[in-house]
């Protein structure tokens, strides 16, 4: 009897034990499709060229997902997308737009310089550029303005001694006549005997505009009178068609048929001047 009641204890007690086990709670499996949902939203945003929201995502599943080998592959995803928008960027001129691209792709690949290096070199390139063209609307800018000085300054001068003449001529129309007498012609700055004559032009250096002019008054007088060549030496070309087109005014002023003979001389060590050769006298 009690072999009966104790086999009937073993048997209720191995059948609470399996009901238990039966009714235990199951371990969760982790969740995948939050993950799954977010990686096609990754997708879509790369797709579609939403960079910065792409990066956000990103962003976020490093640190939900961390390890995940799926990361590494969409950060140079990325980093490639945000070099084609600074390539695009550049070629249609915007070197802003583009170098902020270039940083934000690097900032994604820090150990692959190599993946950078043609935008950065494109952009440098571009940026010289940009720099350079500046330079030359600079002193295009520079140059036009001191043109406009110089034919001002020009314009002052001549109106300066056509009073004078105006004034000189009245004067002389004052005064008794006297008779002329015919004569040799009255050099101002070259010795007429001589082969040649030089005449310095220092105040060509100290860009003494009023001074030169004042010199080549008297040396446009010689060349008329003595149908001078004129060889002019100066420091860079520059400065020979400066002095040329003055002396140019004044001899045509002077004598509106004489065509002077003047040759340009070179010389970066030298100081500014000119070489007066009278022609011969019968």
């Amino acid at each position: 009897m009690k072999s009966f009641a104790s086999r009937c204890l073993v048997l209720i007690a191995a059948a609470l034990l399996l009901t238990a086990c039966q009714q235990a709670p199951q371990v969760a499996a982790p969740p995948t499709d939050e993950l799954v949902s977010a990686f096609r939203q990754l997708d879509h945003s790369l797709s579609e060229g939403q960079l910065e929201a792409a990066e956000r995502q990103l962003a976020a599943l490093q640190q939900r997902a961390d390890g995940d080998t799926r990361l590494e592959q969409y950060q140079r995803q990325l980093a490639e997308a945000y070099l084609l928008r600074g390539q695009q960027a550049l070629q249609s001129g915007d070197l802003d737009r583009a170098t902020k691209a270039l940083s934000q792709a690097r900032s994604l690949m820090p150990e692959a310089p190599a993946l950078t290096t043609g935008l950065d070199g494109a952009i440098a390139h571009a940026r010289d550029a940009e720099l350079d063209a500046a330079d030359r609307a600079h002193s295009a800018a520079e140059q036009a303005a001191a043109r406009a000085e110089a034919a001002r300054q020009e314009q002052a001068r001549q109106l300066r001694q056509a009073a004078a003449s105006q004034a000189a001529a009245i004067q002389a129309s004052q005064l008794p006549d006297t008779p002329k007498t015919p004569g040799q012609p009255q050099a101002r700055v070259i010795d007429p005997s001589a082969a040649s004559s030089l005449v310095p032009l220092p105040m060509l250096d100290r860009q003494d505009n009023e001074a030169l002019r004042s010199l080549l008054d008297q040396v446009a007088e010689d060349v008329v009178a003595f149908r001078c060549a004129v060889r002019v030496e100066v420091r860079q070309a520059k400065d020979f068609q400066w002095v040329a087109a003055l002396l140019n005014v004044r001899i045509k002023r002077l004598d509106p048929s004489f065509s002077p003979q003047l040759t340009q001389v070179i010389k970066p060590a030298q100081t500014p001047r000119l070489l007066l050769s009278p022609a011969h006298r019968q």
